[in-house]
Parts: C-alpha cells; sequence; structure tokens
C-alpha cells in the first residue's frame, strides 16, 4: 500500500498542476501524511531549475501551514484524532519518549524535526499537546522546514541530476549529524563550561 502511495505522490510531480499537488502533499505530509514532499520537490527542481526557489517556497510554506494543522490537533483532538494517527503509523512509542522532555528543548525538538528524516507530523502534533508557544513553534517550523526543502534545492540547482542520489540516500543523515552536533554544542555550553 505505502509503495503504490509513494509511486502515486511522485507521479504528480509531472502533473500539470504539480505546483498546487506540491502545496497539498507538503501541506498535509505535515500532520498525518506518510510520504515527504521531497519526493516531488526533487524531480520538479530537476524538470525545471529556473522555477525552483518558487518551488521551495510553496514546499516550506505549505509544509508549515500543515505543521499548524498537526499542532491544533494535538492541541484540540489529540485523543480524537492525534493518539489514533501516531498508532496507525507506528509513532506513539516515538510520541512518548519525546513528551518527557518537550517543555525544556520544544523548539529544539520542532527544528530537529523539521529538518531531519524523524517524522515531523509527530513534532507538530507533540507541541500541540504540550501547548508549545504558538509562535516559537512556527518560527521555528519556518527556520527547520525552510533550511530543509531550501538546501536540497540549492544542491539540486547547483549540481543538478548528478546530487540527486547523493540526497536521496545521504542528505537525511547530513542533517541528523548537523543537529546532534548543534544541540550537543549547547549541551556543552550548558552544562560544561
Amino acid at each position: 500500500m505505502l509503495r503504490r502511495l509513494y509511486d502515486r505522490t511522485m507521479a504528480l510531480a509531472g502533473h500539470r498542476h504539480a505546483d498546487r499537488w506540491l502545496a497539498a502533499v507538503s501541506f498535509i505530509e505535515s500532520s498525518v501524511f506518510p510520504i515527504p514532499p521531497d519526493v516531488m520537490l526533487i524531480p520538479m527542481v530537476l524538470a525545471d531549475r529556473a522555477r525552483a526557489w518558487r518551488i521551495a517556497f510553496i514546499c516550506t510554506v505549505a509544509s508549515v501551514l500543515g505543521g499548524m494543522l498537526g499542532y491544533a490537533i494535538g492541541l484540540f483532538l489529540f485523543e480524537q484524532v492525534g493518539r489514533p494517527l501516531l498508532e496507525f503509523y507506528g509513532y506513539a512509542p516515538k510520541f512518548e519518549a519525546f513528551r518527557q522532555t518537550y517543555s525544556e528543548w520544544g523548539a529544539w525538538a520542532v527544528f530537529i524535526a523539521g529538518v531531519t528524516p524523524f517524522p515531523y507530523k509527530v513534532i507538530t502534533i507533540l507541541s500541540g499537546v504540550a501547548s508549545l508557544d504558538i509562535w516559537v513553534f512556527c518560527v521555528a517550523s519556518v527556520l527547520a522546514r525552510g533550511l530543509r526543502f531550501y538546501l536540497v534545492t540549492a544542491l539540486l540547482w547547483y549540481f543538478g541530476e548528478p546530487i540527486r542520489a547523493f540526497i536521496e540516500r545521504r542528505l537525511g543523515l547530513l542533517f541528523t549529524i548537523f543537529c546532534i552536533l548543534l544541540v550537543g554544542g549547547f549541551v556543552v555550553l550548558k552544562y560544561v563550561l
């Protein structure tokens, strides 16, 4: 089922209304959809590099707006919608683990989930459940999603098709290492120095 959904999402990148479909996928991926918008972003940028920055903008804005839906699900509908969604995708254990330390590190959690392969939808819902300040949530989301989508777009725009395999296989790992080093640096500053 997931493979078929992935293939259908990928096919939308070539649709004449691909921008609208990209916005829709970016929006719903941030709260309920399992396929990341990169599946459409990558082929769309490679197909029309002159529109690369517009594509990244659409992806970023729609993703942040979708994150706000996830926030609202967590805030208002967690028991009715949020918990069943997390259980359906198998994210409930991750959700509970993050919930423990969320109040202190909420903005960082949003940022890290926004740029790494960790499911952003888990953090959007958790942010609502934890009632993280909406402005903190929005700023962290814009920075994280913007960094992720604009960096992918910049690499594709500059290097073209040869960078595609690297992005699809290794970029998530590099973002994860970057975030670990970033957070590790702050932990060292706070507790060691």
